[in-house]
């Protein structure tokens, strides 16, 4: 099997930005992580994982949505590595 790459858009609960992003960084541990501003102030965070094939995107999905101080989470973009 080969690896994935995925990307998360994940929005914060309002005021949680660096909250939120130091749970996911300790807790997932993930690739890749970019905080950028989208529009009026709102700022998302942009999270990557890779990781083999038989594991799936949506059991991170899960994760990323119980991690205190994340409000949504979307998939952004995901394909092989």
């Amino acid at each position: 099997m080969g690896k994935v790459a995925v990307l998360f858009k994940v929005y914060a609960e309002d005021g949680m930005e660096s909250e939120a992003k130091k749970n996911i960084s300790e807790q997932l541990k993930p690739t890749a992580m970019q905080e950028e501003e989208i529009a009026f102030g709102i700022k998302i965070l942009k999270v990557m994982f890779v990781y083999e094939d038989e594991q799936g995107s949506s059991k991170l999905e899960e994760q990323l949505r119980k991690v205190h101080g994340v409000r949504e989470v979307e998939v952004m973009e995901e394909s092989l590595v």
